[in-house]
């Protein structure tokens, strides 16, 4: 985890670029966007809340395979605040295996919250959002020359989703960055979670997170500033969720406890409730039923010597 200290430790310095002018919130904010970029309100956007009793199990989707994450060369790379968020260039030498294409990485970047709110990813799993959320970014170079020709075509970028958590653990490497378990994925097609948000991204969202110190996250929340006039700290630069419609997500692996909806299992739960109650009527007038007709013998037992008794 020492590449992302050294990245917290440098972002302090970093004055924000200027550059188009978007925010989160206010007259520029997210509910705005469509009116200066159309595509911001189409249909297959991006980020989204993955309910998992709803993603379709996919056996065939493999393992990413990334490459030259470990080994980022000797070439400087460039940092800098773009006024939504802090951005780190990544050399080409790192790129993806396990998708229908190779996709080069172009550069990786964080959406997080604000001091004391427990949410900052972009990304949530069944309505749950983590302390911030990591995206690193690839294009299809098979296809295509740059990472900005690419971001305008379909499945042109391919984004790696990984949400993370607080705890407190020693600072990171690139390859650090990804989840030990590389298997447990979800898979959609969608967009930039940013305008002009184009519908190009072939997104991967890790079901397993990533983590950071209290320490660590607050650095991020206390000392970038945003493009806005007057300056303002960068916080909460993470786009709401946005309507699935008609998208499928692909999941690379089972989930545990999803064989059943939610309906099915609240369904299943009344049944069960009901099935006790049931027997617990039946034990109890089988009881009483017992019972009674051991009273009646009883009585016919002393019935029987007491008429002894008088015909003696």
């Amino acid at each position: 985890m020492l590449f992302l200290a050294f990245l917290l430790e440098v972002i302090w310095i970093l004055a924000a670029d200027g550059g188009q002018h978007w925010t989160y919130e206010g007259p520029h904010g997210q509910d705005h966007w469509p009116a200066s970029y159309p595509e911001c309100g189409s249909n297959a956007q991006s980020p989204i809340d993955i309910q998992t009793d709803s993603v379709t199990f996919d056996p065939e989707l493999p393992a990413l395979q990334p490459h030259g994450y470990d080994q980022p060369g000797t070439e400087p790379l460039d940092l800098h605040n773009n006024g939504h968020t802090v951005q780190l260039s990544l050399p080409p030498t790192l790129y993806l295996g396990g998708l229908p294409r190779k996709y080069v990485a172009a550069q990786l970047h964080l959406h997080w919250g604000q001091k004391g709110s427990p949410g900052g990813s972009e990304h949530q799993i069944n309505s749950e959002a983590t302390a911030a959320e990591l995206h690193i970014v690839h294009y299809d170079s098979d296809s295509y020359d740059s990472l900005s020709e690419a971001a305008q075509r379909p499945q042109g970028l391919a984004v790696l989703g990984i949400l993370i958590e607080k705890t407190s653990v020693s600072p990171f490497n690139v390859r650090e960055l990804l989840p030990t378990e590389l298997g447990q994925f979800f898979r959609y097609n969608g967009s930039l979670t940013t305008p002009p948000c184009y519908q190009s991204v072939l997104w991967t969202v890790f079901s397993r997170r990533a983590q950071i110190s209290m320490g660590q996250l607050e650095k991020l929340q206390e000392t970038l500033f945003s493009t806005e006039e007057p300056s303002k700290l960068l916080v909460q630069n993470y786009r709401a969720p946005q309507p699935l419609n008609q998208r499928t997500v692909f999941a690379s692996f089972i989930q545990v406890g999803s064989l059943y909806t939610t309906g099915e299992m609240l369904s299943l739960g009344v049944g069960i409730l009901v099935g006790c109650l049931c027997l617990l009527l039946a034990a109890y007038f089988i009881a009483r039923k017992i019972r009674k007709k051991r009273l009646e013998n009883r009585k016919s037992v002393v019935f029987t010597s007491a008429q002894a008794t008088t015909e003696a």
